[in-house]
């Protein structure tokens, strides 16, 4: 496969920022792909774009790729000739590389007769952890939840996983309306469900909702959260909902207490994006998942595993921009028996590519919301994949 021409486009996302999508023109047709953009950004991410957009179209529009691409390896080539037009890699942005990646992939898996993900590797079937109800920098109304999502992990395939997130979603609903004085029925940037209530209140509503779908559909149901506490953080952990103030031993005993006394299975950025000291002391019989923590880079894993600060972590390609720092990172996660979680953004766009990569890549989980069209069409992505 040959690649005549390159294109980008600046699109909307989900929650109608800018972002870019990629078309190539090749010796069998046009193939497109998008990226997304998150809202609670780790500060090690690369940069997204360059220096905006638009001049990360130009930058990639310029480039001239003379060579033909027949495999996930051919992503070398690509990469070194933008090293070599730019210096570094990530000097056209990451969005801007990734959605050129994935393009290129998606035009070799039709001209090989194969779906995208079949280029990656053997695949395995991730489970599902769906954001329910929502607070912090992702929800939209005054007063909130600390926490940024409150999530559901059906042990479940797919298929049944969706329809028990989605019942789970509906459920949630009729508690807060009942629960809730100030719920206005709205949903945050992921359509999760806003509310004013406290994190311990919404958990104690995540419980409810957990032991009723386990008693009348027969499944096993867990419980997590996203803290993201770098989003109040300084100095100390700075609560608005009620207004408390802990310290970095406080928080730690904090959230501890949370994973036995309501026994979570997961527990994401529990504390700052630079505290790897104490998340070593973190209970570990919860996923303790570094997101802002690692933000997809090599060098930060490789400090959280030296450390024993994580033992499950989020993957978000456009942290990162490359594919191939994608797979080394994944690489040296299973070495390293770290659970790998590839993860949705804030701001999604209708392509359906992270379901192949986390199938592809052998995550173990696949974190993409519960409802939404830009959630829905990676669902029904891998429900159609782990039933061919």
């Amino acid at each position: 496969m040959q690649i005549k021409k390159i294109k980008g486009e600046s699109i909307l996302d989900s929650k109608g920022q800018e972002t870019i999508s990629v078309h190539i023109e090749t010796d069998f047709g046009v193939f497109s792909a998008s990226s997304p953009n998150g809202t609670s950004t780790g500060k090690y991410e690369k940069k997204a774009f360059s220096d905006s957009v638009k001049d990360s179209i130009d930058k990639i529009e310029s480039l001239k790729l003379d060579k033909h691409f027949n495999k996930f390896n051919d992503l070398i080539f690509l990469e070194s000739e933008v090293a070599k037009k730019f210096k570094l890699i990530n000097n056209i942005g990451a969005n801007a590389l990734l959605a050129l990646e994935i393009a290129i992939l998606k035009a070799i898996a039709f001209q090989k007769k194969k779906q995208l993900w079949e280029l990656i590797g053997e695949g395995k079937s991730p489970l599902l952890v769906g954001n329910c109800i929502g607070g912090g920098l992702h929800a939209h109304n005054s007063i909130k939840p600390d926490f940024q999502e409150f999530l559901f992990i059906p042990k479940e395939k797919p298929e049944r996983a969706i329809e028990i997130n989605l019942r789970a979603h509906r459920l949630a609903e009729e508690i807060l309306q009942e629960k809730d004085g100030k719920f206005e029925n709205k949903k945050n940037y992921e359509n999760a469900w806003q509310t004013s209530l406290p994190d311990n209140r919404v958990l104690h509503i995540m419980e409810d909702i957990k032991e009723e779908l386990e008693k009348f559909l027969h499944v096993k149901i867990g419980i997590g959260l996203d803290i993201a506490a770098s989003t109040f953080f300084k100095k100390h952990y700075n609560y608005k909902n009620p207004e408390k103030i802990r310290n970095k031993e406080e928080q730690v005993r904090y959230v501890n207490s949370l994973i036995e006394t309501f026994n979570l299975a997961y527990v994401e950025d529990p504390l700052d994006e630079e505290d790897f000291e104490n998340f070593s002391k973190l209970n570990k019989k919860a996923m303790i998942v570094g997101d802002d923590l690692i933000c997809t880079q090599i060098d930060r894993l490789e400090k959280a595993i030296k450390l024993k600060s994580i033992n499950a972590v989020i993957v978000k390609p456009n942290q990162n921009g490359s594919l191939l720092q994608v797979k080394k990172f994944v690489d040296i996660c299973k070495k390293n028996k770290i659970i790998t979680i590839f993860s949705h953004r804030s701001g999604e766009t209708q392509d359906s590519w992270l379901a192949d990569l986390a199938y592809g890549f052998k995550a173990d989980f696949l974190k993409c919301g519960i409802i939404g069209e830009e959630r829905m069409v990676k669902l029904r992505r891998l429900a159609e994949i782990t039933k061919s």
